[in-house]
């Protein structure tokens, strides 16, 4: 505890040294690492980082363990495990035999490269759009926050689900923002309404899957209202892209908007197991972007490993049963946690939350998790609110069910320690 300050440690969460009266930057940052320092002598720092490549199984380094620890793993969004896949590996490693290991140059003075432009055409024609309609970006979040920056000024209104990304948040800081409670289309229309004929721009912003909770935007009715009231309507599908719909074109193919959606925001770095991001529009929206958009002026772009993405593209296509195999694991590993009595929220994918509440508990769970074998994440804020901490699961579809049963028994004996059952932590 810092008494200096009245936090008390114990029951302090990171929202908590965003704001210290009177200390500057580098006085909160001290009194912050007091704080992890607590969490670490208390067991509840789980920051940790893994000694091999992504997997359903990896070798994890602890602060708490002297040597490294096999591990089930339930951290990663590497849904198909495409970034093992040996005809993705040897795509990759042609495009460094290529090009090298760099773009050398942001994508306006030279460091616009033949893979560039075939990965951009690849991605429209995967998403049936004519070519020039995409734009690749170094990651998904600058995919949102540079696309978004650029787009909207101080005439023009985001109107976003609470739920969205960070990278979104951060991508409106220069325009006007309207919230809307999570899926809740009434309060969707009540602010279409009330922002007509006030702004240049009105865009509805939502996610295809929510990255904390694993549910599904109710797309149909929210892209309806919006077209409705004279809008336009993002949608940032991360985790439905290559996952989702019976093509694996995401939550967007699955609400039959393939064609409809304004702009499409993704990331390479999760079902196609690469790293990048994306923007799909109208092509006028992508040439706007190549242009304007800061973050493709100032920066260099893609290094030429991402050849291998447009492999992973195809084995969409051509290897359909990792998807399979991904929906299975998600069923099972569902109904196990459900058998437990453990509160799984609204999850419709992979994503997989065990929310407990307490942000302390929910350390402690993950520390157990990991005692016993299973690396899973605790989410605390800023990632969900202070009341909606959770240890959040990402399956693979290389999982075993060997795999997914020693989780479940993991959870059931962090259970039996900790109370963390919906119906045992409400008593």
């Amino acid at each position: 505890m810092s008494d200096k300050h009245n936090i008390t440690f114990s029951k302090a969460s990171f929202k908590d040294f965003e704001s210290i009266p009177d200390l500057d930057v580098f006085q909160r940052a001290g009194i912050f690492k007091d704080f992890t320092d607590f969490m670490h002598t208390d067991g509840q720092m789980n920051f940790r980082f893994v000694t091999n490549g992504c997997g359903p199984s990896i070798e994890v380094r602890s602060p708490y363990h002297d040597a490294p620890k096999e591990c089930v793993s339930l951290v990663s969004n590497d849904y198909l495990n495409f970034t093992q896949h040996p005809e993705v590996k040897a795509a990759a490693i042609k495009g460094i035999a290529d090009y090298g290991t760099g773009a050398g140059a942001s994508p306006l003075i030279g460091g616009y490269h033949t893979y560039h432009l075939e990965l951009e055409n690849k991605i429209s024609a995967f998403f049936g759009r004519p070519k020039e309609s995409s734009i690749v970006y170094t990651t998904g979040y600058t995919a949102n926050s540079a696309t978004l920056l650029a787009l909207l000024g101080e005439k023009d209104c985001a109107i976003v689900d609470m739920a969205v990304h960070a990278s979104i948040y951060e991508g409106l800081l220069h325009t006007n923002i309207k919230r809307f409670p999570h899926n809740h289309t009434d309060r969707l229309e009540r602010a279409l309404k009330e922002s007509q004929s006030r702004y240049l721009t009105r865009l509805v912003i939502i996610d295809g899957v929510y990255s904390q909770d694993g549910d599904f935007a109710r797309m149909d009715e929210i892209y309806a209202l919006t077209k409705q009231y004279g809008a336009y309507l993002m949608v940032d599908d991360a985790h439905g892209i290559g996952v989702i719909g019976k093509n694996g074109r995401g939550c967007i193919e699955h609400f039959g908007l393939l064609d409809k959606v304004d702009i499409i925001s993704g990331t390479l770095s999760k079902a196609f197991g690469h790293i990048g991001g994306f923007i799909v529009s109208r092509p006028e929206i992508a040439n706007y972007l190549k242009f304007q958009s800061r973050q493709q002026v100032f920066s260099s772009t893609a290094t030429p490993a991402s050849a291998g993405l447009l492999k992973a593209m195809d084995l969409i296509d051509e290897e359909p049963h990792w998807r399979y195999a991904l929906a299975k694991n998600a069923d099972y590993f569902k109904k196990g946690l459900l058998d437990l009595k453990l509160d799984i929220g609204s999850t419709e994918s992979p994503i997989i939350p065990v929310k407990i509440g307490d942000a302390h508990k929910t350390a402690m769970a993950a520390r157990l998790l990991f005692d016993a074998g299973v690396y899973a994440n605790c989410i605390v804020y800023p990632g969900v609110s202070r009341k909606d901490a959770r240890i959040r699961t990402s399956l693979m579809a290389t999982h075993t069910r060997e795999h997914l049963d020693k989780a479940l028994n993991a959870f059931e004996y962090v259970n039996q320690k900790l109370k963390i059952s919906k119906y045992e932590r409400h008593t």
